[in-house]
């Protein structure tokens, strides 16, 4: 039996020889991988809806949501006072500030490195307790494998080679290297703090700086992403999508936020502003979000941003328009409007526009761009193709992105799995053909790569760049999740609510464990360990909202990271630490800044809410990693019998 295993698959047992050349080296790895699966199951962190503050997902980043000062707290326990951990702490998240502070203290530098070198030992030695050593070795910054190495397996208590360590510690200080090695150790217990990050979605928009989000993201070691309706926004426009670059445009006008456009991807804006200047009179109704309306810039904002919008609308209409499957075109305002009127029709009811000025807009085809705004829209669509840096972080939300990833129980997506009222999956209909449940995601993933990476002129990659767009803002779309976007009520209509954004039902059916199990299913996934990571929908904690839905199957870690969101939520985003030990929930409190956590140690106050613990530590045997890990060990025990048996021939190494 295992004979005609090998012989029918005899090309792959071959090429895996090359790197396993005979017994021992094979065996070798067996009893590798096998020790392996012994070791505790790596930590974990979720995190989503980010939505550009860079300075609080920074800091998270650096703490692992709390878990550093955890690991401090415990390896250096009974040696050291609170207040001593918080220093070590900041030194660890900030090394290079913190150090800048600590001289400015008038200590004995000397004494101070010595104490703070071997704390960090202690501490890099505990977390690095779980990995095996080839692991912690990849950890370690180019140039300090050899002394890390030697430091973290040291035996202190081995009085023959205690003079030998400390001999280490004494020339880091004494060469002046102290602070690029305290960096340097910084940043192995970082990595190893969190061996991988989950983003369920949702990088850009509203804050101030995603573009320096996905920097820090393209640096981490482990890191996947699950695209929010923000994100696949941004990669609508990446693919020079009319539609998708005018509609980045006017969110980051919204929200006052043209810097990360123009410092932080170099984008030219200033075609846009030229023709807004030219075009629009004041647009109060278009002032952006948190604006002084006195302001000179802020007027010419606003203009600009009525100006973008009344392109997007106009582009909307095309796309709606070209693509009746998408059923929107209740989304088409500009087809009725009654402009001698200044009235718009919605519901079967005319309503009074708040601003009726539309100097661009042909009432008889109020859908055709005028050639100044498709020359504008031109050089946008130019600029984002062009704009590498934009370009670079495009690709790597698709090389590290997908609509939804499964891994170790947990099925991690954005919006919504749409269902119908019943709670049965909806199925929604793209070219004749319909999709439901993880059909559906399946499908969304493949267009969404076939609008960047597809034929340039063919049908597929339009309607891929369509669905992009489709996909932030579709009534049925899973990134999106509700059954309209309201933008032209806000800035047309006195009363907004008019139109009403219905959510899928599947908000409503997500306290029920029945649908939640139903889902995981579809998934693959069952089991009390089985669970939902949704991101999305900000939960009001100060109102007593749980993000703990269908008895904990279901888990929102959407808690309102945007500023714009903390007065409703009540708190600043919540993430969540999967360890060898159980599942928490990190709430976390609204960040200052990185000047006070320096000067005054003070970590984000963050609460711990520990709701799943294992009856017995998982290992690695118990992930996903482990099956892999399993599966290569079977390979290996088939090549040797291959080579046994002489069906493949070993080579001595």
């Amino acid at each position: 039996m295992y004979t005609d295993t090998i012989m029918d698959n005899i090309k792959y047992f071959t090429l895996l020889s090359r790197d396993y050349p005979n017994v021992q080296r094979a065996a070798a790895e067996i009893i590798s991988l096998e020790a392996r699966l012994k070791l505790p199951k790596s930590t974990e962190m979720y995190m989503s809806d980010i939505h550009g503050e860079h300075e609080a997902f920074s800091h998270i980043l650096n703490n692992a949501s709390g878990v550093i000062r955890e690991k401090i707290d415990v390896a250096l326990a009974g040696r050291t006072t609170p207040e001593e951990n918080a220093v070590l702490a900041t030194l660890i998240y900030y090394p290079v500030q913190k150090l800048d502070e600590i001289k400015q203290s008038n200590v004995d530098m000397n004494e101070w490195y010595k104490t703070a070198i071997y704390r960090l030992i202690d501490v890099c030695r505990h977390v690095a307790s779980k990995n095996t050593r080839q692991w912690v070795r990849q950890a370690i910054p180019e140039g300090y494998e050899f002394i890390i190495d030697e430091l973290l397996h040291a035996h202190f208590e081995d009085h023959n080679k205690e003079f030998y360590y400390n001999q280490f510690v004494t020339a880091i200080i004494e060469n002046k290297t102290a602070d690029d090695f305290i960096a340097a150790i910084s940043t192995v217990i970082k990595r190893l703090a969190v061996h991988r990050l989950h983003i369920v979605g949702d990088i850009f928009d509203r804050g101030e700086r995603p573009d320096i989000i996905i920097d820090k993201l393209m640096e981490h070691h482990a890191v996947d992403i699950q695209w929010g309706n923000h994100d696949v926004l941004w990669m609508c426009g990446g693919t020079g999508n009319p539609l998708g670059v005018v509609s980045v445009v006017r969110i980051c006008a919204t929200y006052n936020n043209l810097d990360v456009l123009e410092t932080g991807y170099g984008i030219n804006l200033r075609p846009l502003a030229i023709f807004a200047e030219k075009h629009y009179n004041d647009c109060p109704v278009f002032m952006p979000r948190g604006a002084n309306p006195e302001d000179e810039d802020a007027k010419l904002v606003a203009k600009m941003h009525k100006a973008i919008s009344i392109i997007m609308y106009k582009l909307q209409c095309q796309v709606i328009r070209r693509n009746p499957c998408f059923y929107m075109e209740d989304r088409c305002h500009l087809l009725h409007i009654d402009y001698e009127n200044g009235t718009l029709e919605l519901g079967g009811e005319k309503h009074p526009l708040l601003d009726c000025d539309f100097p661009t807009i042909d009432p008889k085809d109020p859908a055709k761009l005028t050639k100044e705004e498709q020359a504008v829209v031109n050089k946008l669509c130019r600029s984002f193709i062009e704009c590498e840096k934009l370009q670079e972080h495009i690709r790597f939300l698709y090389a590290k992105g997908a609509a939804y990833r499964v891994e170790n129980g947990m099925l991690m997506f954005h919006g919504a799995i749409p269902l119908n009222e019943d709670g049965s999956f909806r199925e929604i209909f793209f070219g004749g053909k319909g999709y439901k449940g993880k059909a559906l995601m399946d499908f969304c993933d493949k267009m969404a790569r076939v609008a960047y990476f597809g034929e340039d002129g063919t049908y597929e990659k339009q309607l891929g760049q369509d669905l992009l767009w489709y996909l932030w803002c579709g009534k049925n779309s899973p990134m999106f999740g509700r059954s309209n976007m309201t933008t032209f009520e806000h800035a047309f209509l006195e009363n907004p609510l008019l139109s009403i954004e219905h959510k899928d039902p599947y908000y409503i059916h997500w306290e029920n464990p029945d649908i939640a199990e139903k889902i995981l299913a579809e998934f693959g996934l069952y089991g009390p360990m089985a669970r939902i990571i949704n991101g999305h929908v900000p939960v009001k904690s100060k109102k007593g909202e749980s993000p703990l839905k269908a008895n904990g199957k279901i888990i929102v870690i959407d808690g309102g990271f945007c500023h714009a969101y903390h007065s409703k939520t009540g708190i600043a985003g919540y993430t969540m630490v999967y360890s060898s030990r159980g599942l928490s929930l990190r709430v976390h409190e609204p960040f200052e800044s990185v000047e006070k956590v320096i000067k005054e140690n003070s970590d984000i106050r963050n609460k711990v809410d520990v709701f799943e613990t294992m009856k017995k530590r998982m290992l690695v045997e118990d992930t996903d990693e482990g099956k892999y890990v399993k599966t290569v060990i079977g390979d290996l025990k088939l090549l040797i019998q291959a080579y046994q048996l002489g069906i493949i021939k070993e080579k001595r190494s």
